[in-house]
């Protein structure tokens, strides 16, 4: 399963309403640490498929919810269940770092 693309219009059904834990990565796309984590979520969107919804948000372009959330620096991975933030991380890391941090919060 491939990451997604989420948009403030679509965040409350795509994120918030989901069965499923989501993973937001707000990012931009002047951000050299979030374009380098961006291929290792793909891979992790394919390995996790079954438990966890990757989604990516370009903060240029949606600017409420990261707003609402106080995203402040990027990029930031929130993951929510149950509509709501659970965990966070901020700033780019190794695949193998990021996907153990997902697999411990779900």
């Amino acid at each position: 399963m491939a990451t997604v693309n989420v948009t403030d219009s679509s965040f409350q059904s795509d994120v918030l309403d989901s069965e499923t834990p989501v993973l937001v990565d707000f990012w931009a796309e002047w951000c050299g640490p979030c374009k380098m984590i961006g291929p290792s979520l793909e891979e992790i969107s394919d390995e996790l498929g079954d438990k966890v919804k990757i989604a990516k948000m370009d903060i240029m372009e949606n600017t409420e919810v990261p707003g609402q959330i106080g995203v402040q620096s990027i990029p930031l991975m929130v993951l929510f269940k149950g509509g709501k933030p659970v965990a966070q991380k901020l700033g780019a890391a190794p695949k193998s770092q990021l996907k153990s941090w997902i697999e411990s919060e779900l």
